[in-house]
């Protein structure tokens, strides 16, 4: 199940992309900001900007296309498709 999320709490919304990541440091990593950062936006200390929230977008995007195509390639090694 998906909860959904409403832009009036963009910290927790921030904290579920960092857990789609799958932690801090491989947030810190996809977004080049330091992890005591990410743990500030998570904690409500720093402001969420939209330019955060644009670069976490398009990092999910990366991580989306980054999975289709491991997905791929297993599918097309063990002839599902």
């Amino acid at each position: 199940m998906t909860a959904s999320v409403t832009m009036q709490d963009p910290h927790d919304h921030f904290a579920h992309c960092v857990q789609v990541f799958g932690g801090i440091p491989a947030t810190s990593r996809r977004l080049g900001i330091d992890e005591r950062a990410i743990r500030r936006f998570i904690n409500g200390e720093r402001p969420i900007s939209d330019g955060l929230l644009e670069d976490t977008a398009k990092a999910l995007g990366l991580l989306i296309a980054e999975a289709t195509a491991a997905e791929g390639h297993i599918a097309a090694a063990i002839g599902i498709r």
